[in-house]
């Protein structure tokens, strides 16, 4: 480790952050981390540590509280002052532009330019490799970023903060999207970046990494901070009982998988004629009820147009997809849901998952409003509404001052949870689940898992994406992985397969010939 670490480089004191429904946020928080050390922020939903961290880097203003760069109090009012800081943050979600290489990228709002008013181009490139090579990053400059895998457009993102001068990053969730090979390709260019003096906040759920890449952690629980600790002297049990007041045993008893008759049956699926390389090629699979099939890739290879074209979201060019013996072709979303009983928890949960601006009773109970239970001739019965809603927070754990608050107020992980109260709340033949835990606590992970489960015992049919490869192992009975828009690789059981195999057919290092995928698949 770099031997200034014993000296804070940021300190954070008696933080208070209080929203405008009163929501408490952060209450008297303490964070500090030292120069060169690689330092964990972990907790539930809604504990606190996004709006700690987005208050370091001038997103959020604290109610009350000091910041310290070096010693001295700073004002961090929003992001330019945090860069100036030499603070960067890398977002869970990229902040690039897909049609633009990595070196515009890069350089976007720090042109160079020649002649006082061209663009160079040819300077941008220079640049990128430059600091690319200085990290030891390799990157292609001229590749365009909708052309790179995940773990690339990553790397780009950290690369901008490093030309930006940051000394200090902030990575959010930095492993969701990457595969083992992947994870391990960025913990060895984290440790580089330790090695030559620079330190990094890693906000992750993911206790077993934690373990592995950082020296400290600081656990928040309900917006207080429960301590700070060496990595190496806390064990995962007191972690996980740290962020949710108890031990939290993630290994599931999962029962054997009793699949009955074909409830989803899609057949020479095909998306995206006209756009070069066509999104979802040629793809043909069934799901049973009381099954759970799993779909493995890198994000970006056909997954998520493959489930929008499933439930409707978007229009199907060639094939056919059969829903509870309905074929879905020209059918309206509300009619696939109705009809074919599908439910759906979609990846992009704000833009296709709540009314960001509706409360969370009516965003809860909004696949009810036809049933004659709470409403009749169109006017809703407000007692029972109020009621079913109340009882799915409770039940569903959601973290809020009451129905009557609106979505966009809640955290991420709550707002996830409001989605699952409301899709997995209803009996369905099918349930279509892309990124179940995607910014979940632990202990809210465990909670969903055995809620699919519970519904896939019950007979409904399920097919789950993830990108966290533990993840999809777990709930999985099969599984397949898409590459590229193609099912490369077809898994009857899971049993003696490991993430490393998996992996490797994500990155389409390896993939099975047709015929061995059809074996799999007709083999009972």
């Amino acid at each position: 480790m770099n031997n200034n670490a014993s000296l804070p480089v940021i300190e954070m004191k008696g933080i208070t952050k209080i929203y405008s429904n009163g929501v408490i946020a952060n209450k008297d928080v303490d964070f500090s981390v030292k120069s060169g050390e690689i330092h964990a922020v972990m907790g539930e939903n809604g504990a606190g540590k996004s709006t700690l961290m987005k208050m370091l880097f001038g997103m959020e203003k604290p109610d009350k509280g000091t910041i310290f760069y070096r010693g001295k109090p700073v004002m961090i009012h929003q992001p330019s002052d945090a860069i100036a800081l030499k603070i960067g943050m890398v977002h869970q979600e990229f902040m690039l532009v897909p049609s633009l290489t990595v070196a515009e990228n890069m350089m976007l709002r720090e042109e160079p330019v020649k002649g006082g008013i061209f663009i160079d181009r040819a300077k941008a490139v220079e640049e990128t490799v430059k600091i690319s090579e200085k990290y030891h990053l390799p990157i292609d400059p001229n590749a365009r970023i909708i052309d790179l895998p995940v773990g690339m457009k990553q790397r780009v993102e950290i690369l901008k903060a490093l030309y930006r001068g940051a000394e200090i990053l902030i990575l959010d969730e930095p492993t969701a999207v990457l595969t083992p090979q992947e994870t391990e390709e960025l913990f060895r260019q984290l440790q580089i970046l330790r090695e030559i003096g620079h330190t990094v906040i890693f906000i992750s759920h993911k206790i077993r990494e934690v373990k592995q890449i950082c020296d400290r952690i600081t656990i928040l629980k309900n917006g207080l901070s429960m301590g700070v600790y060496n990595v190496a002297e806390i064990t995962e049990a007191d972690i996980s009982r740290l962020m949710v007041g108890r031990e939290v045993k993630m290994k599931l008893d999962k029962k054997k998988a009793n699949p009955g008759d074909v409830v989803l049956k899609v057949d020479n699926l095909c998306y995206g004629y006209g756009e070069g390389k066509l999104k979802v090629n040629d793809v043909s699979f069934t799901v049973r009820s009381g099954e759970i099939v799993g779909i493995a890739g890198v994000e970006g290879n056909g997954q998520r147009e493959l489930l929008e074209l499933i439930t409707g979201l978007r229009g199907i060019q060639r094939g056919k997809v059969s829903a509870s013996g309905l074929d879905i072709r020209g059918m309206s979303i509300q009619k696939i849901r109705d009809k074919a009983k599908m439910a759906y928890i979609p990846q992009d949960r704000l833009l296709f998952g709540v009314a960001s601006e509706a409360t969370i009773k009516e965003n809860l109970m909004a696949n009810r409003i036809s049933n004659r239970e709470y409403s009749r001739a169109g006017v809703i019965k407000g007692g029972k509404f109020t009621k079913r809603s109340r009882e799915l927070i409770e039940e569903f754990r959601i973290k809020c001052g009451g129905e009557e608050q609106t979505v966009n107020m809640l955290s991420g992980g709550n707002i996830q949870k409001v989605v699952v109260a409301r899709e997995l709340s209803m009996p369905r033949n099918l349930i279509v689940i892309d990124q179940p835990s995607r910014g979940i606590d632990v202990g809210a992970t465990k909670f969903i898992h055995e809620k699919i489960f519970e519904l896939r015992d019950a007979n409904a049919a399920i097919l789950v994406n993830s990108a966290d490869l533990a993840e999809i192992m777990e709930l999985s009975d099969s599984l397949f992985v898409m590459y590229e828009g193609e099912i490369v690789a077809y898994f009857k059981s899971l049993e003696g397969v490991t993430e490393e195999q998996l992996g490797e057919y994500m990155l389409g290092i390896n993939r099975q010939t047709p015929e061995q995928i059809k074996e799999a698949y007709y083999e009972q």
